[in-house]
């Protein structure tokens, strides 16, 4: 007898004609198999805009932050709007490993481990801007909370920036240690067929002596749902202390109690988008069409449509208070510097609504949901829209303020910032590139967990209950004992 608990109406997870040899295979080749020409170019691409970035930031710290164009009302300018793009985009990793994890979705063992890659290297990103914004970067060691010889010289804990660098080392630690710890077992396969012994030597290392004994499936198991029980919370209060870099000052337009919640929802929003952007790209160069399904596209499309209503619901809500506050300091940011489409960065806000709000809603139909160039399109100008509603916050709430003899003069990044923000993209698609080519891209053991409930093969020919009808099975227990 076989009983199966997974659903005959759900699509199959994985398609073909596959057995654990052949997912193997599949998920290796890229591994073991030589470069081609456009895995060179790109490549390539991404190390030289890493160098511009880092020719960007030698500029900065060599003659200062007056690189930027920064001035006494836009204090934050590029750098920690990227900052905040940079920590929403690492977002959806943590979310489709732990949180679907937990809830036992089958679908993310498609894409949970370039997901999870992503969050590290994205917020390996992020952390560049606050540091480098600092100015003299040599004095950094004045922001560690450590008992010193200087007298009584402490950070000061009441300050949100502060909170932001505990929550998001956490998040890194976290995040890092459960994409590490899946690794394990995909180590040991590729070790176990590595044809030279350097490469053998070198996986064996990476595999920490992983021999796929029942006693390491169950602590790997456990450490799992420890590190997915221990990142949960953290999807939440990442970029809810975020939000509080900006709602606990009282600068209009960012004194606000919705921050946090939809500072999260446009966190995973904006997650989801670049996991589709390098799945698609994934799933092509690589084959791996039978792996990263039209049912998981579809899926992580209705997450997307999903966070992009809430988002939109919390940029209407701004609006409402903005007019129904009677505050006119309130009222003047939201309804003329960012609503008023001839203010001077009224275009960035239309964008935003345009981008985040309005376009997602192409996913409603299933057909949409389904088509790989309308997501792909998509996922661009989700990543667009969230880099604009970022901009936007920070950008319209200062360069008017109290006083019109300080407005500024319109905000417009010089080169150096725009050559940081490039060196951030080298050096995310740098060490994503170098994980694709010597990681496995998908989870192989996972992938074999689910094979034989969610394979397309397995579903054709096994039907729910083999070989007695379930009365039958009821009436044999109950005779027997």
């Amino acid at each position: 007898m076989s009983l199966k608990y997974e659903s005959q109406l759900r699509e199959p997870l994985v398609y073909g004609t596959k057995d654990y040899h052949q997912v193997t295979e599949d998920i290796c080749r890229p591994i073991e198999a030589k470069p081609s020409k456009l895995w060179y170019i790109g490549f390539f691409i991404s190390v030289a805009l890493l160098l511009f970035g880092v020719y960007a930031i030698y500029s900065e710290v060599t003659y200062g932050v007056g690189q930027w164009n920064l001035n006494k009302t836009v204090g934050w300018g590029w750098d920690i709007t990227n900052f905040v793009w940079w920590v929403g985009i690492g977002h959806a990793g943590t979310l489709i490993s732990a949180i679907l994890l937990l809830w036992r979705q089958g679908w993310r063992t498609g894409v949970n481990r370039a997901a999870e890659a992503m969050t590290i290297f994205a917020v390996m990103c992020a952390g560049q801007f606050p540091i480098w914004h600092m100015g003299r970067v040599w004095m950094a060691f004045f922001v560690m909370p450590y008992p010193n010889t200087r007298g009584p010289l402490w950070v000061n804990f009441n300050s949100p920036l502060l909170w932001d660098v505990f929550a998001i080392s956490t998040y890194f630690t976290v995040s890092l240690l459960f994409w590490y710890s899946g690794l394990l077992p995909d180590f040991a396969t590729v070790r176990d067929r590595a044809k030279t012994k350097l490469r053998k030597k070198l996986y064996g290392i990476a595999a920490f002596g992983w021999t796929g004994s029942t006693k390491h499936w169950q602590r790997h198991e456990s450490l799992s749902l420890v590190l997915a029980g221990l990142s949960t919370p953290l999807v939440l209060s990442v970029h809810t202390i975020v939000s509080f870099d900006f709602a606990t000052s009282v600068i209009p337009g960012w004194h606000t109690t919705i921050f946090p919640p939809y500072f999260v929802a446009g966190a995973i929003f904006s997650g989801f988008a670049m996991v589709q952007t390098l799945m698609l790209i994934l799933r092509k160069v690589y084959s791996l069409e039978d792996y990263i399904t039209l049912g998981h596209i579809e899926a992580m499309n209705k997450v997307i449509v999903l966070t992009g209503s809430i988002v939109g619901c919390a940029y209407l809500t701004e609006l409402f208070m903005g007019w129904y506050s009677q505050n006119k300091y309130e009222g003047y940011t939201f309804w003329y510097s960012r609503a008023n489409l001839f203010s001077p960065y009224g275009w960035s806000y239309w964008g935003m609504m345009a981008c985040n709000v309005i376009s997602p809603q192409i996913f409603w139909f299933r057909k949409m949901r389904r088509n790989l160039f309308v997501t792909f399109f998509m996922s661009i100008i989700v990543n667009i829209g969230m880099w604009f509603e970022r901009f936007v916050i920070i950008v319209t709430s200062l360069y008017r303020d109290y006083l019109p003899s300080s407005w500024s003069v319109y905000y417009s990044p010089t080169i150096w910032e725009i050559g940081f923000y490039a060196g951030t993209f080298g050096l995310f698609f740098t060490c994503f590139f170098l994980f694709s080519k010597y990681f496995p891209v998908i989870a192989i053991a996972e992938i074999k967990s689910i094979l034989k409930t969610t394979g397309e093969s397995y579903k054709d020919t096994v039907t729910p209950v083999e070989e007695k009808p379930l009365e039958e099975f009821v009436h044999t227990y109950a005779h027997a004992h």
